[in-house]
């Protein structure tokens, strides 16, 4: 069940309707976690049990650490959590992954292997709840966060379904205070939020799904198309990755919003971004932070001498880019991000770039994006050799010369929404959000509202696209 569907919008008006009828703030909340339990069993209900194990095992530690206080065993009870929220996310997601690599290994080395796969499903938003509830613990175990006694509150946290499969990645220390309060309509900002879930529904029922046969296209079969086809294919899926999962982040920070919960924002315009430290400020927020703030702060961030920082930076970018898949793909494409900030970093701490005249803004964003580009290549393709036919086809050199006048199958109208999509994406990161919807008179805000629903709902595809980033 994804956000685009007719059955999400029955099943958000149920929700919506029965929470803002019951009184109790408790009641409220024991429907919310029955709703999210039933959302996440529409995939598959036995992967329910990882959610309440993970719940369970989190919220034993926090009530432990809240009295615990030597820090031996205090490390000894983070390490109970660490090791049954990891492990659980390592088995399912990396088993396979790591089986494979011995085995191709052990080829190489001249072993005979009897090649078998491990074949293990993978549960629907396990990298976003694992990365969630871990945060709970760790911040009760540094102290930032008194541990809850309401089990209900910590199991409605990790499993609050607008942000469950997909993020953003909510902080205990930020979702929980709001559970301990029974939340207000007349505190609702129900204009924006409306304008929020169009906006995200526009960029992927309308956008994403739209370009994602010819991003597949291309993909499946890169050796067949030319240069210029490469470069559509490319900047499509640039389009298609942020319109996607942006749309599903407003999506769900705008069902959150209604029904009385604050998820904080989680992408801020990344293709203006000048830098790649800007472009991670921007770009799904809530894990950058999270790999800043539990990873890279504790290795020593930048409070160490400048190799180790610029360590720190490869390892957590590294790391990152195994968040996002079981592949060595995603790891060279956590590689290129660490490459790249460290380069930053260097140059603007060089004596050379004090020198010179800054960097036009154009030229930052130009030279960030095309980084960023370069780096989605490895994050689309299926396969190595995928990757690289397609780095080759972009710097012009396109297998054969039948493949190059193949280059001419894709649309070269194609260019005109990737010219008005970065239009579109400048003009957007100027304009303030807050107070658009609410300046409109009520009935000129609900026949705007209607008429650009409708509108967008004309260019849906019949066949709904599952959110890219739900394979993570």
């Amino acid at each position: 069940m994804i956000f685009t569907e007719l059955r999400f919008f029955a099943l958000f008006a149920l929700v919506f309707g029965v929470t803002w009828g019951l009184g109790s703030n408790r009641g409220r909340k024991i429907w919310l976690l029955a709703a999210s339990y039933a959302f996440y069993a529409a995939w598959d209900w036995r992967f329910l049990a990882l959610i309440l194990f993970s719940t369970l095992v989190d919220y034993c530690v926090g009530l432990a650490l809240g009295r615990e206080e030597r820090a031996e065993r205090r490390r000894a009870l983070l390490g109970v959590s660490l090791a049954a929220n990891l492990g659980l996310l390592g088995y399912f997601k990396y088993a396979g992954f790591f089986v494979d690599s011995a085995e191709e290994l052990l080829a190489v080395l001249g072993f005979a292997v009897n090649r078998s796969s491990l074949e293990i499903v993978l549960p629907v938003g396990i990298s976003f709840y694992t990365f969630q509830t871990l945060s709970y613990t760790i911040d009760v175990y540094r102290r930032q966060l008194a541990p809850t006694r309401s089990l209900l509150d910590l199991a409605l946290f990790v499993a609050f379904f607008p942000q469950l499969v997909a993020g953003p990645i909510v902080r205990a220390a930020h979702f929980l205070p709001q559970l301990g309060r029974a939340a207000r309509w007349s505190a609702v900002r129900v204009r924006p939020m409306l304008g929020l879930f169009l906006v995200g529904f526009v960029k992927k029922a309308c956008i994403a799904d739209n370009v994602a046969p010819t991003v597949d296209a291309y993909f499946a079969a890169p050796e067949a198309y030319g240069s210029t086809a490469a470069w559509i294919a490319v900047l499509l899926f640039a389009i298609q990755i942020y319109c996607d999962f942006s749309g599903y982040s407003d999506m769900a920070i705008a069902s959150a919003g209604l029904l009385g919960f604050d998820l904080g924002a989680n992408f801020r315009h990344p293709y203006v971004a000048a830098s790649p430290r800007e472009f991670w400020q921007r770009w799904h927020i809530s894990l950058s932070t999270w790999l800043r703030d539990y990873l890279y702060v504790p290795l020593g961030g930048n409070r160490v001498s400048t190799a180790v920082t610029y360590r720190n930076l490869m390892l957590t970018m590294v790391l990152g880019g195994l968040w996002h898949g079981a592949a060595w793909r995603f790891l060279f494409w956590g590689f290129l991000q660490g490459v790249a900030l460290c380069v930053h970093r260097a140059w603007t701490r060089s004596p050379l770039a004090a020198s010179l005249p800054q960097v036009p803004g154009w030229l930052g964003i130009a030279l960030t994006q095309g980084v960023v580009a370069f780096g989605w290549i490895f994050f689309r393709a299926p396969d190595w050799q995928t990757a690289w036919t397609t780095v080759r086809a972009v710097a012009g050199q396109a297998p054969g010369a039948a493949a190059s006048a193949a280059g001419a199958a894709f649309d070269p109208r194609w260019w005109l929404l990737i010219v008005a999509f970065a239009l579109a994406h400048s003009i957007a990161s100027r304009m303030p959000r807050e107070g658009l919807w609410d300046r409109l008179p009520r009935p000129a805000f609900a026949v705007a509202y209607g008429g650009a629903f409708a509108l967008a709902i004309l260019f849906v595809q019949v066949e709904t696209q599952p959110f890219i980033y739900f394979q993570f």
